[in-house]
């Protein structure tokens, strides 16, 4: 087959539907645009819209390997969904085919205390497995901001979060799988298991595949001992250009915060105004945010302490202490609405999800203010100061569709060439999708593309896995499908 090829797929009939139902059950099964919620036909990526021919909740690896094989065999298009939650339209079905919800796979199947691991199917929510860990003193560091995705959604475009800076991300976290090919074969990777050196790391290359490769249907994942105390540091500076420059003196100090978070003034009176509630300091144009943990109080306050000296030096104006349980969530649950609360602002909004080294993170920020001035659009971010993980948000507000798109277009283009110029990559946490392929071929060449479709062709020679995205002939468009 030529890498080349435009994939055509096969459109379903009575048949098809007939041989799916028998293997889910009449209850799992939901035929047509009509029969289909609207949430199905896309993801949280504004403008992109496609409906599935079949929605299908599998409840067990048998039944997903029986949907896959069969699909596999009549070279009908699979997309595998979680809970939607996906900002790059990772979860659109392009080509229509199979949606392969594995919203019902929600079970914990067993905590191992021994081994310091937990083992769950991919439909488990982040927020419950994190409550039931933490039920018994144990901590699952990876912590995206959406709470509500799926353990299999976050495993798929290997989501970060606030941790990542202290704990890494959720690749870091992922002992073992068990795997369903395209074919319908079941894989297991890894396992229990704390060292491996045994060949390719295949788990490690499915983490953050984006379900182009196979479906995931079981989890082995790490645990650490759940720290017993925790604080942060709200730092007011007076320009959000001092604020971020502190942050690599905060790195070298080797007084490491679990989080290290950037905001701006506005927009936290953005997240004040949807929430109904103040934040504990509203005065300045720039913020720090900072996360600590540990198992005694003696080293927090050591730790936090050093870091409140060194923002101090570096121009902050003050250090605010949130040490008891009440503020601290304030804070956290404030810094948890900064997404919705600048949706909630403007009619439309588009992100850039760019990572770049730690120390060019102002430099980057600085950069985007003169494109909203040049532009006269409205561009607002926070983020991960402590991995140089920015959110970068460009505003529609009252523009008009076509000046939107073209500014839109410009910008994005001038960010990610800046981004690229600074040693960074397209995204740091949200992954590819549809909406940034042009953006990765861009970053990796025709050469690194290259290489990436054919890792697709290894595992999925018929290209049935979430055409039109990561790995696939990226040429393969809306139309061609």
């Amino acid at each position: 087959m030529s890498t080349a090829t435009i994939m055509k797929y096969k459109k379903m009939d009575a048949q098809d539907i007939q041989y799916l139902r028998s293997i889910v059950g009449e209850d799992y099964i939901f035929v047509g645009e009509e029969n289909i919620h609207d949430d199905y036909s896309g993801d949280e990526l504004a403008g992109i819209e496609r409906y599935p021919e079949v929605l299908i909740y599998v409840k067990s690896t048998d039944e997903i390997a029986k949907v896959l094989k069969y699909a596999n065999e009549n070279h009908i298009p699979v997309t595998t969904r979680g809970q939607g939650t996906g900002l790059v339209g990772g979860a659109v079905a392009l080509c229509g085919g199979i949606m392969l919800s594995t919203e019902k796979m929600n079970r914990i199947l067993e905590l191992d205390e021994e081994n310091l691991t937990v083992t769950v199917e991919p439909g488990v929510l982040l927020m419950d497995l994190t409550a039931f860990v933490e039920s018994h003193d144990l901590f699952y560091p990876p912590d995206p901001g959406e709470k509500s995705a799926s353990i299999g959604g976050n495993i798929s475009t290997n989501a970060g979060g606030m941790r990542a800076v202290k704990y890494g991300v959720t690749r870091d976290y992922v002992r073992g799988m068990e795997f369903v090919l395209p074919n319908g074969q079941v894989m297991n990777f890894g396992g229990k298991i704390v060292k491996n050196s045994s060949g390719y790391s295949l788990k490690d290359l499915i983490v953050g595949s984006e379900g182009t490769l196979g479906v995931v249907s079981k989890l082995i994942l790490k645990l650490l001992p759940l720290p017993k105390n925790k604080l942060s540091l709200l730092v007011p500076f007076q320009d959000l250009s001092t604020a971020i420059q502190t942050v690599p003196e905060i790195i070298k100090s080797k007084n490491i915060p679990t989080a290290i978070e950037f905001m701006q003034g506005e927009v936290i009176l953005a997240a004040e105004e949807f929430l109904g509630k103040k934040f504990p300091d509203n005065s300045s144009d720039a913020y720090l945010l900072l996360q600590f943990d540990g198992n005694s109080k003696e080293e927090l306050e050591a730790a936090y302490e050093k870091v409140a000296d060194i923002c101090l030096e570096c121009g902050a104006l003050d250090v605010l202490i949130a040490d008891t349980d009440e503020r601290h969530d304030s804070i956290w649950s404030a810094r948890g609405a900064f997404l919705e609360a600048i949706k909630a602002s403007t009619s439309h909004m588009d992100e850039c999800d760019v990572v770049v080294p730690r120390n060019k993170v102002s430099e980057f920020v600085i950069y985007t203010h003169k494109l909203q001035e040049q532009y006269n659009m409205r561009i607002s971010s926070f983020g991960h100061a402590g991995d140089g993980n920015l959110h970068i948000y460009l505003l529609k507000d009252q523009m008009d569709q076509k000046t939107w798109n073209e500014k839109a277009g410009e910008v994005f283009e001038k960010m990610y060439q800046k981004a690229f110029e600074m040693g960074g990559a397209v995204s740091g946490e949200h992954g590819i999708g549809f909406a940034k392929i042009p953006y990765l071929e861009e970053e990796f060449g025709k050469e690194g593309m290259e290489l990436f479709r054919r890792i697709k062709l290894a595992f999925d020679p018929n290209e049935i896995m979430n055409p039109g995205k990561l790995g696939s002939n990226y040429k393969v468009n809306l139309y061609a499908c």
